[in-house]
């Protein structure tokens, strides 16, 4: 007994050399380059589809929505194959690859002029991209989001996976782990919109994406080089296979009564020890019908369970889990609504104003983004140095506030962002109108187009404060088993709030239009538009939202799981405490 416990050791010693902080420069190389490449163009790609390829305004924007969304929607495949069969690292991997074939597709596009459609002979002969041209781009737009879906909810919850919650010295804070891992993503963005925009506008779209895709590769590299030094751990089987199961013995047994006493519900220690290595979840009284479930009969084989008509406390727990973050997931879709209008109509505005530094340097509209990441990442490092210090000695919390607080207040400073961006459009289109420009969409209004910095800016706090903060919940509350799958429900909200805005900005521009031809959204005259209207619509409907939110923030229970007590653990004793991971 003594040598088995003494090899026991040295396996628990030898398994903390894998993961930890070594492992992040070779994660987050990854993120990095993956975010160079989707937002260098994404932040400049209303540019390039209305100057290369000769879009109109409202279908360019539609396009951009468009992509946004179905990037931000194929997580949702990447979590199910790593949770349910490659796991997370060959996930990354093989995304990463058809990413890489995807950008060399648009950087292709963009340096083959028989790609393109030819150049515009004056401001009314502008041919638009043919549909051969026209596939190609969306062809290789859907690579790099069927890439992005195995990136994205697999490489934070892979990063997260490096570090042993069991492990003292691999242990840290949940919440400074997505700090970290965001303030990487809005350096990395930070550069996009900066070097990468530069570089589109004043060098070449060829150059433009051809370092984002050349960096990509880099990273592929970096990443499968790390392989050695990463804890891996084996999927677990599908997540939505046992949701439904869950669903469906609950069905089968809907006409039972339920057990007086929930300690007569089924347990299975064995059967529940791959997806439970954190602690097994705890009943819940509430969704009292899914307990059915795990009702034992004289049908059931306990020994041998059929997970289609029985299942255990812990697996009905991880569908109740999953049902009480819908609300909260859904309340952060108006958010990026909201936040796409940067690179769609923020842009359009920028575009038009004074972008002049000195008299031969003007910043390159899709760079305007840098204020946004500016202050993310200014905000990010306030909160994680400071706010957090404070808020600290006032709550007792590790973190400061709850991640649902953190929410909260992303969501008010995100109101205020499109109210604001309401005015500043009143004021660029009176500028146009003292200088006698409203009628010429192509001269810049002799206005600063510094005037846009607030909205870009409160954008950013909002995203530090909610973005992070819904992340976090996600990973947080999710049973350890659906983590990938749980980071994936974050990008779907991403996806629907982009797609929201491609439901809005159709229907607004269908609704407001007048036999004159004025427009709250006009094809190609922001000036003769109502853009003020649209971004106040947006400003009501993330009010109504905001109330929404607090209603399911008073009403989300948190998770209860059993841990293992470290008093007792060290004793042997064995004893269990609940931890409600807030």
């Amino acid at each position: 007994m003594e040598n088995m416990e003494e090899q026991r050791k040295s396996s628990h010693v030898l398994g903390r050399k894998k993961g930890g902080l070594v492992t992040m420069p070779f994660i987050f190389a990854n993120e990095i380059c993956e975010k160079l490449a989707v937002v260098g163009f994404g932040a400049n790609m209303i540019s390039y589809l209305t100057t290369q390829l000769h879009m109109p305004i409202t279908k360019a924007a539609n396009t951009l929505t468009n992509f946004g969304g179905t990037a931000s929607l194929t997580p949702l495949i990447g979590a199910f194959i790593a949770d349910s069969f490659i796991g997370r690292f060959w996930t990354v991997t093989v995304a990463s690859i058809i990413y890489q074939i995807g950008m060399i597709g648009l950087t292709l596009s963009a340096v083959l002029p028989h790609l393109r459609p030819p150049q515009c002979k004056g401001e009314q002969q502008c041919v638009e991209a043919d549909s051969g041209q026209v596939a190609i781009l969306y062809a290789s737009l859907l690579l790099t989001a069927l890439g992005a879906g195995g990136i994205r909810p697999c490489i934070v919850a892979f990063g997260a996976d490096q570090f042993d919650e069991k492990d003292p010295k691999q242990h840290t804070k949940t919440w400074k782990y997505f700090n970290w891992y965001y303030f990487t993503m809005g350096a990395s963005m930070l550069v996009a919109v900066t070097v990468l925009v530069y570089i589109q506008d004043n060098v070449g779209w060829g150059w433009g994406l051809g370092i984002p895709t050349i960096a990509m590769f880099l990273s592929i590299i970096a990443f499968v080089v790390g392989y050695p030094l990463y804890r891996h751990l084996d999927p677990a089987g599908s997540p939505f296979t046992r949701l439904l199961q869950v669903s469906v013995a609950a069905y089968k047994k809907r006409k039972l009564s339920m057990v007086s006493d929930s300690k007569l519900l089924y347990q299975n220690d064995e059967l529940d020890a791959d997806i439970s290595l954190c602690g097994k979840l705890l009943h819940k009284k509430h969704m009292k019908f899914l307990d059915k479930a795990a009702i034992v009969t004289e049908e059931d084989n306990v020994k041998s369970p059929n997970l289609w008509r029985i299942n255990t406390v812990h697996r009905v727990e991880e569908l109740k889990s999953v049902i009480r973050m819908g609300p909260i997931w859904a309340s952060g879709i108006l958010l990026i609504t909201a936040y796409a209008q940067q690179g769609t109509f923020s842009l359009q505005q920028a575009k038009s104003m004074d972008r002049h530094l000195t008299k031969s340097f003007q910043i390159p509209a899709g760079s305007m983004s840098v204020f946004t990441f500016v202050t993310m990442l200014s905000t990010i490092a306030v909160y994680d140095r400071l706010l957090v210090r404070v808020a600290r000695r006032i709550t007792g919390l590790d973190r400061g506030i709850t991640f649902l607080q953190r929410m909260g207040i992303g969501l008010v400073i995100s109101i205020i962002a499109t109210l604001v961006a309401g005015f500043v459009e009143i004021k660029r289109k009176e500028a146009a109108a003292a200088h006698g420009l409203v009628d010429k969409p192509h001269s810049m209004i002799p206005i600063s187009v510094f005037w846009l910095v607030p909205q870009y800016g409160l954008h950013g706090m909002a995203e530090a404060f909610m973005s992070i903060g819904h992340l976090e919940f996600f990973y947080d509350q999710a049973p350890e088993s659906m983590r990938s799958t749980a980071t994936a429900l974050f990008w779907t909200s991403i996806s629907v709030g982009n797609y929201v805005s491609t439901l809005l900005v159709t229907l607004v521009h269908k609704y407001t239009a007048k036999p004159d031809g004025s427009n709250w959204l006009p094809n190609t005259n922001l000036n003769r538009g109502r853009l003020e209207y649209f971004y106040w619509l947006i400003t009501l409907l993330q009010v109504f939202n905001f109330v929404y939110y607090v209603w399911c923030a008073k009403m989300y229970t948190l998770k209860p799981i059993e841990v293992v007590k470290k008093e007792t653990a060290k004793s042997g004793e064995g004893g269990v405490e609940l931890a409600n991971r807030v």
